[in-house]
């Protein structure tokens, strides 16, 4: 359909939502290179290092520079919602475009798919606002066990 976004992670919010996590389960206050995560992620260096840009505007993650530079993380990841570290790399999260440009929609009062995505939307955001980095972190566990 013209004007909707494609309706799943860009590689962007993938590899950060990856990168993120590592970040957080290293202990507190640690400086990890950007080379150690992308290479634990196995993710490329230079894309990570753009969204870790965005990652450290927002203030969940720490610009380290110099020979020993590179990121820590600045929360508490109990308290990191997922929807936080989504929209941190891309900002807000849309299904559809015109929920974040309503006024350039031609359509947007007459469109019985907006009425859909919207609920669609809602209870999506409503799972990335319920879980934590710290979820994650458990399921990744659980994961490498099985």
């Amino acid at each position: 359909m013209p004007g909707y976004k494609n309706m799943q992670f860009t590689k962007a919010e993938g590899y950060g939502i990856l990168g993120v996590p590592y970040l957080a389960e290293q202990k507190e206050g640690l400086i990890v290179p950007l080379s150690q995560i992308a290479e634990s992620q196995n993710v490329p260096e230079k894309f990570l290092a753009k969204i870790f840009q965005n990652l450290t505007k927002t203030g969940l993650v720490r610009s380290h520079r110099g020979v020993k530079g590179g990121f820590s993380f600045t929360k508490n990841p109990k308290e990191v919602k997922i929807k936080e570290v989504v929209e941190a790399i891309q900002g807000p999260y849309a299904l559809a475009k015109c929920f974040l440009d309503a006024v350039n929609c031609d359509k947007y009062d007459t469109c019985p798919v907006r009425i859909i995505l919207e609920k669609a939307q809602t209870a999506m955001m409503a799972v990335f606002s319920e879980y934590t980095l710290t979820d994650m972190m458990a399921w990744k566990s659980e994961l490498k066990k099985q």
